[in-house]
Protein backbone atom coordinates (compact mmCIF):
# COMPACT_ATOMS: atom_id res chain seq x y z
CA UNK A 1 0.00 0.00 0.00
CA UNK A 2 2.88 2.34 0.83
CA UNK A 3 4.30 1.70 -2.64
CA UNK A 4 1.08 2.91 -4.25
CA UNK A 5 1.13 6.06 -2.09
CA UNK A 6 4.73 6.80 -3.11
CA UNK A 7 3.87 6.18 -6.76
CA UNK A 8 0.90 8.54 -6.59
CA UNK A 9 3.02 11.20 -4.88
CA UNK A 10 5.70 10.88 -7.58
CA UNK A 11 3.05 11.11 -10.29
CA UNK A 12 1.61 14.28 -8.68
CA UNK A 13 5.09 15.81 -8.46
CA UNK A 14 5.80 14.99 -12.11
CA UNK A 15 2.44 16.46 -13.15
CA UNK A 16 3.12 19.69 -11.27
CA UNK A 17 6.66 19.79 -12.67
CA UNK A 18 5.32 19.23 -16.20
CA UNK A 19 2.74 21.99 -15.68
CA UNK A 20 5.54 24.34 -14.64
CA UNK A 21 7.58 23.41 -17.71
CA UNK A 22 4.55 24.01 -19.89
CA UNK A 23 4.19 27.53 -18.46
CA UNK A 24 7.87 28.20 -19.15
CA UNK A 25 7.41 26.98 -22.73
CA UNK A 26 4.34 29.18 -23.22
CA UNK A 27 6.52 32.22 -22.45
CA UNK A 28 9.97 31.16 -23.65
CA UNK A 29 8.97 29.91 -27.11
CA UNK A 30 7.38 33.22 -28.24
CA UNK A 31 10.33 35.16 -26.75
CA UNK A 32 12.81 33.00 -28.70
CA UNK A 33 10.75 33.41 -31.87
CA UNK A 34 10.59 37.19 -31.46
CA UNK A 35 14.35 37.31 -30.91
CA UNK A 36 14.77 35.18 -34.04
CA UNK A 37 12.47 37.48 -36.03
CA UNK A 38 14.34 40.56 -34.84
CA UNK A 39 17.66 39.11 -36.01
CA UNK A 40 16.16 38.13 -39.36
CA UNK A 41 14.61 41.56 -39.93
CA UNK A 42 17.94 43.17 -39.07
CA UNK A 43 19.72 40.83 -41.49
CA UNK A 44 17.20 41.64 -44.24
CA UNK A 45 17.20 45.41 -43.78
CA UNK A 46 20.10 46.49 -41.58
CA UNK A 47 22.66 46.65 -44.38
CA UNK A 48 20.50 49.22 -46.20
CA UNK A 49 21.47 51.82 -43.62
CA UNK A 50 25.07 51.47 -44.86
CA UNK A 51 24.35 50.90 -48.58
CA UNK A 52 26.56 53.82 -49.64
CA UNK A 53 29.49 52.94 -47.39
CA UNK A 54 29.86 49.14 -47.65
CA UNK A 55 29.92 46.85 -50.64
CA UNK A 56 27.57 44.03 -51.53
CA UNK A 57 29.83 41.22 -50.31
CA UNK A 58 30.41 42.87 -46.92
CA UNK A 59 26.65 43.41 -46.56
CA UNK A 60 26.02 39.79 -47.53
CA UNK A 61 28.59 38.51 -45.03
CA UNK A 62 27.22 40.69 -42.23
CA UNK A 63 23.68 39.52 -43.00
CA UNK A 64 24.74 35.88 -42.92
CA UNK A 65 26.44 36.42 -39.56
CA UNK A 66 23.06 37.54 -38.21
CA UNK A 67 21.13 34.76 -39.91
CA UNK A 68 23.03 31.88 -38.27
CA UNK A 69 22.07 32.75 -34.67
CA UNK A 70 18.57 33.59 -35.95
CA UNK A 71 18.23 30.10 -37.34
CA UNK A 72 19.55 28.55 -34.11
CA UNK A 73 16.92 30.47 -32.11
CA UNK A 74 14.17 29.51 -34.56
CA UNK A 75 14.99 25.80 -34.58
CA UNK A 76 15.42 25.76 -30.78
CA UNK A 77 12.06 27.49 -30.29
CA UNK A 78 10.16 25.17 -32.63
CA UNK A 79 11.71 22.00 -31.21
CA UNK A 80 11.20 23.14 -27.61
CA UNK A 81 7.68 24.44 -28.22
CA UNK A 82 6.25 21.57 -30.24
CA UNK A 83 3.58 19.90 -28.15
CA UNK A 84 2.85 23.04 -26.17
CA UNK A 85 2.02 24.74 -29.47
CA UNK A 86 1.12 23.10 -32.75
CA UNK A 87 3.43 23.45 -35.73
CA UNK A 88 0.89 25.74 -37.42
CA UNK A 89 0.63 27.95 -34.33
CA UNK A 90 4.39 28.32 -34.07
CA UNK A 91 4.77 29.05 -37.79
CA UNK A 92 1.99 31.65 -37.60
CA UNK A 93 3.57 33.29 -34.57
CA UNK A 94 6.97 33.34 -36.25
CA UNK A 95 5.61 34.83 -39.48
CA UNK A 96 3.47 37.46 -37.72
CA UNK A 97 6.37 38.33 -35.44
CA UNK A 98 8.58 38.63 -38.52
CA UNK A 99 6.21 41.10 -40.16
CA UNK A 100 6.11 43.25 -37.03
CA UNK A 101 9.90 43.06 -36.57
CA UNK A 102 10.47 44.12 -40.20
CA UNK A 103 8.22 47.13 -39.65
CA UNK A 104 10.01 48.05 -36.40
CA UNK A 105 13.49 47.63 -37.89
CA UNK A 106 12.54 49.69 -40.94
CA UNK A 107 11.11 52.39 -38.68
CA UNK A 108 13.82 52.55 -36.02
CA UNK A 109 16.90 51.60 -38.04
CA UNK A 110 16.06 53.07 -41.44
CA UNK A 111 13.89 55.94 -40.23
CA UNK A 112 10.88 54.94 -42.33
CA UNK A 113 7.50 56.23 -41.23
CA UNK A 114 4.70 53.95 -40.05
CA UNK A 115 1.33 55.33 -41.05
CA UNK A 116 -2.00 54.94 -39.29
CA UNK A 117 -3.12 52.31 -41.81
CA UNK A 118 -0.04 50.19 -41.07
CA UNK A 119 -0.62 50.47 -37.31
CA UNK A 120 -4.26 49.38 -37.81
CA UNK A 121 -2.98 46.47 -39.92
CA UNK A 122 -0.66 45.42 -37.08
CA UNK A 123 -3.55 45.62 -34.61
CA UNK A 124 -5.57 43.32 -36.89
CA UNK A 125 -2.56 41.01 -37.13
CA UNK A 126 -2.46 40.90 -33.31
CA UNK A 127 -6.16 39.95 -33.24
CA UNK A 128 -5.48 37.23 -35.83
CA UNK A 129 -2.65 35.85 -33.68
CA UNK A 130 -4.89 35.75 -30.61
CA UNK A 131 -7.43 33.73 -32.60
CA UNK A 132 -4.73 31.40 -33.98
CA UNK A 133 -3.12 30.83 -30.56
CA UNK A 134 -6.43 30.34 -28.72
CA UNK A 135 -6.98 26.84 -27.41
CA UNK A 136 -10.33 26.21 -25.79
CA UNK A 137 -10.09 24.50 -22.43
CA UNK A 138 -11.22 20.89 -22.45
CA UNK A 139 -13.80 20.16 -19.76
Amino acid sequence: MECIGIGLRLQEEQTSLHGGRSQVKRILVPVLMLASSTLMATAWLGHLKFRNSIGFWVALGASWLLVLPEYVLNVAATRFGYGTYSGAQMASFHLAGGVICVALVSHYLLGERLGVIQVVGFALLAVAMILIMYRPSVS
